[in-house]
């Protein structure tokens, strides 16, 4: 597996692949045991509205998360072949390679 960057070194926490939709986003994350995912959650949250804040009068967030547990590299490809294709379910674009807002911070495959 390869990990790096500073919320890794710094934290423990390796953000993989993500898709980044107009209404929601989906990532990819492997955390340490000590840390919550819901505390992460919260915390990134707070910080991308900090970031965003001034671009939009609209809520940013809405309440809670859902998440799922992946256990194996079938699963975690699976998952990730679903939600590849979510800006073509939304007719965001024709295909799931042209959508400009996904892609790998860090490999967290399974062995």
């Amino acid at each position: 597996m390869r990990f790096g960057g500073r919320a890794y070194d710094d934290f423990g926490v390796a953000v993989g692949r993500y898709v980044i939709l107009p209404d929601h986003l989906h990532l990819f994350v492997r955390l340490p045991a000590t840390v919550k995912l819901s505390d992460w959650i919260g915390t990134m949250k707070r910080i991308l509205v900090r970031a965003v804040e001034n671009l939009s009068n609209d809520p940013t967030w809405q309440r809670g998360f859902f998440d799922h547990v992946l256990r194996t590299s079938e699963s975690y490809s699976e998952k990730w072949n679903y939600v590849r294709e979510n800006p073509v379910r939304a007719g965001l674009v024709k295909n799931a390679d042209d959508w400009p807002f996904s892609g790998e911070i860090a490999d967290i495959y399974y062995d």
